[in-house]
């Protein structure tokens, strides 16, 4: 093009975030790229926060694995953190092992018995 044609208000400078005059728009895919990745990422923190019980849990080889298990699938499910917090309470305390002392008392009373005989 001549100096001629062009009018003399348009700059010789066009911004990066303006289209190009083929058509490409480099800003809508650097931000559709990014936003793919920030969906994804915070995807993945939400699914990695959501697993935190499980993998205590499965830290301490925990005696109730199954029902933190279950509490965070419900949680996961149903949106209802009630569940995700309760199932992160019981990975995060030890419960008393009561079963044992009465075990050994049963057995005791049974031994007891057997001699009566």
């Amino acid at each position: 093009m001549d100096e001629a044609q062009i009018h003399e208000a348009v700059t010789h400078h066009i911004p990066g975030f303006l289209p190009g005059a083929d058509g490409s728009d480099t800003m809508m895919t650097w931000v559709a790229i990014g936003m793919i990745g920030a969906v994804m990422g915070v995807g993945i923190l939400y699914l990695t926060l959501h697993a935190l019980p499980e993998k205590m849990a499965h830290g301490t080889n925990h005696a109730q694995l199954q029902v933190i298990g279950i509490l965070a699938v419900l949680a996961l499910f149903t949106h209802n953190n009630v569940f995700w917090v309760l199932a992160l309470l019981i990975a995060a305390f030890r419960m008393p092992d009561f079963l044992s002392p009465l075990q050994r008392i049963a057995d005791s009373l049974d031994e007891i018995k057997e001699q009566g005989r």
